[in-house]
């Protein structure tokens, strides 16, 4: 299984200015490799090279290293930007905004992330230094921290590339690390997992994860964006830069805990864990303009990524399910129709009189089509 470590770098004042302008150079190369690629409408990453290896080594200063990875993160954005144009992500054939998006060729912000493979760095994890290429020349002893779990995850399993990253006036490095697979046991039944928005996670043991503190931060951000932006002073703008991710780590790092807490619950139970299968939810769900906000910056996917690789780390069985109906469907006789949920928070069965939290009806309903899903796929 593959992992991202994310490490901070701790450069001198001298070492970022390196770092800086290696950035710079090698994003402005990569503008250059776009635009020829769009010119002449190469996107493989072996006719680029004919066209503009020795050109960026010449102009820009890189290293032959460097100047291949920079070809090929142009031929990636490319590959990534026609399969989002084929899956119709970018807009319908002739809609302005693709006509836009196609009529120009990709940009590279200046300070977008540089991959470097083993022979551009070096990771010395007793000194806890990497040495790193430049154009500046090879920077050695640049200082790194990170957690005593990231630390140990990358000294053991650390293998391939590794990103160079600039954001907030900060420096960091992704580094990609295998981690061995772990056995999936043979699951003692099923935990279900009803992902909502007033609460974010219920299991089906009853177990609900509020959503109130999450929206309430989502609503105060919301709001504080609004009257800075209306203010259009230095300060606001100012203020509105320091802001801009502290909204996004309070709720990664809130769906981390509860991604954590189902999956030891799991694991301490015997079971697996039945997820919704939410895939297009944006597209099907048709709301009222005030309800949209709410519904796009619902983190859904996040939470259930973190279940996925946690769950996958602890070798516990997960498995998606449809979730068509299981608000409506009684957990205890099966019964479905839209009047057993008269409120977001009531379930009561119209036909056997059976009543429970919406929520934790529903997750019991999850948890019964990941036992029937499960026992499908390995009948074999």
């Amino acid at each position: 299984m593959k992992l991202v470590v994310q490490v901070k770098l701790l450069p001198t004042p001298e070492q970022a200015a390196a770092l800086e302008a290696t950035l710079h150079a090698v994003n402005t190369a990569a503008d250059l490799v776009s635009a020829v690629a769009f010119d002449q409408q190469c996107f493989r990453n072996y006719d680029l090279r004919e066209h503009t290896y020795d050109r960026i080594k010449a102009e820009y200063g890189l290293a032959a290293q460097a100047a291949q990875h920079v070809i090929k993160k142009v031929a990636d954005a490319y590959r990534t930007f026609h399969a989002n144009l084929r899956a119709g992500n970018v807009g319908a054939p002739g809609a302005k905004r693709r006509t836009r998006a196609e009529s120009r060729p990709i940009t590279f912000r200046p300070d977008a992330a540089q991959p470097y493979d083993d022979r551009c760095l070096s990771w010395l994890m007793q000194a806890r230094t990497v040495s790193i290429w430049t154009t500046c020349g090879r920077l050695k002893n640049v200082a790194f921290t990170g957690s005593p779990e990231q630390l140990k995850t990358l000294a053991a399993c650390r293998k391939g590339e590794s990103d160079l990253v600039a954001r907030d006036g900060g420096w960091y490095l992704y580094a990609t690390c295998e981690v061995p697979d772990v056995p999936v046991t043979e699951p003692e039944g099923f935990l279900g997992v009803d992902l909502g928005i007033a609460n974010i996670a219920t299991t089906g043991d009853g177990t609900r994860h509020s959503g109130k503190g999450l929206n309430a931060v989502r609503h105060r951000n919301r709001e504080l964006r609004r009257r800075l932006q209306a203010k259009r002073t230095k300060s606001a703008r100012r203020l509105l830069k320091k802001r801009r991710r502290r909204e996004a780590r309070f709720a990664a790092d809130t769906n981390h805990t509860i991604a954590k807490q189902i999956v030891t619950e799991a694991e301490r139970t015997g079971q697996g864990i039945a997820l919704e299968d939410l895939q297009g939810i944006r597209d099907r769900v048709r709301l009222r303009k005030p309800q949209r906000v709410t519904l796009h910056s619902w983190s859904f996917h996040q939470l259930g990524s973190f279940i996925a690789y946690k769950a996958r780390r602890a070798g516990i069985a997960l498995i998606h399910v449809d979730p068509a109906y299981t608000s409506q469907q009684c957990s205890a006789c099966g019964h479905t129709e839209r009047a057993n949920r008269p409120d977001q928070e009531t379930f009561l069965c119209t036909s056997c009189g059976f009543a429970e939290h919406a929520d934790v009806n529903a997750a019991r309903n999850i948890a019964a089509r990941g036992v029937a899903g499960w026992a499908v796929s390995h009948a074999a």
